[in-house]
Order: C-alpha cells, then structure tokens, then sequence
C-alpha cells in the first residue's frame, strides 16, 4: 500500500470462501480486509491498496464538520449558505458538486485528507454556484475572494493527476 498510510493498522485475512469480492471494516481500532484466497500478490495489493483507500477517506470524513465549515466561510466571504452540505462517495470526477435550487452541496470524499485551505476552496467554489451558476467572470470574482485560491487550484490539478491524495499538511 504505497499512495496512502492508513491512520489504523491493516490486517489481511485470504479466505478460501470468498470468490471475488473484497470488505473492508475496522475492528478493534484495525482495518480488517478479507480477500479472496489464491490472489496473486499484485492484485491483492492492488485490490487492498484501493480498498483501505476508501476507508480512510470514509473514516476523515467523519472528522470535518461541512456545515460549520461551510458557514464560517459564508459568512467570512460573503456569500450564501447552503440548505445542506454533505460528503459524497459518488463524485469520482468532480471535486463538489451544487444543486442551487435547493441550496446542496455535495463534496467529494476523495478530498478529506486534503489540507484545509483546499477543501476550503472547494467550498467557497460551490458556495459561489448558490449566487451564480457558471463559471464567468462574476464566478470567478466571488471565488477570487479567498486569498489562496490559486494555491488550492494548483492543488487540485495535480491531485487530478494522482487521484489517491496522501495525508499533508496545510
């Protein structure tokens, strides 16, 4: 597992009985994956690596309260808050996502290990999509607000091309 270090230690269990399918869970404060038996050592680190991915993200999620950041970051830059704002495991090529009309936002969980100013970006970006829907220069005004907004761009792009982020600090 090289692209992230888990916060919990991982536990492989190879069963006979499982096929094709791989879970993952934490048991005893340790990420427990079971695998099917007879795997070769490629896949099974590739099938593992992918899976405790998607357990950290799930577990830093779990750490980041949206509607408080969302907010305090409204308010910081004047813009409107949302109705709600939520992660979401479904968004593998946005970053977040805005439904204006009933004033959502979903952000994607593949960025809860991000450092802070950049889901901070992110969420003044979709909080801009609640006053104004494309991306032009009224857009780009209100989301020029934010003092590290083309550090946190910068980011994103090269996130975009190692889509599995490690752990860093803001």
């Amino acid at each position: 597992m090289s692209s992230i270090s888990p916060p919990l230690p991982v536990e492989i269990i190879r069963s006979p009985r499982r096929k094709k399918t791989v879970q993952a869970r934490v048991t005893n404060g340790t990420i427990v994956v079971r695998v099917p038996d007879g795997l070769s050592a490629a896949e099974e680190t590739r099938l593992v690596d992918s899976i405790v991915q998607k357990m950290v993200r799930k577990i830093g999620t779990g750490d980041v309260d949206l509607t408080t950041r969302a907010q305090r970051l409204s308010e910081r830059f004047g813009l409107p808050e949302p109705a709600s704002i939520a992660w979401s495991d479904r968004q593998s090529t946005r970053w977040g996502s805005c439904t204006a009309p009933q004033g959502s936002i979903r952000i994607s969980s593949r960025l809860a290990t991000v450092p802070d100013f950049v889901l901070d970006f992110v969420i003044i970006h979709e909080l801009a999509h609640l006053r104004v829907a494309g991306h032009g220069s009224d857009f780009q005004e209100l989301v020029q607000r934010y003092p590290q907004a083309e550090r946190a761009t910068g980011y994103l792009m090269a996130l975009s091309h190692h889509p599995d982020p490690q752990p860093a600090e803001a």
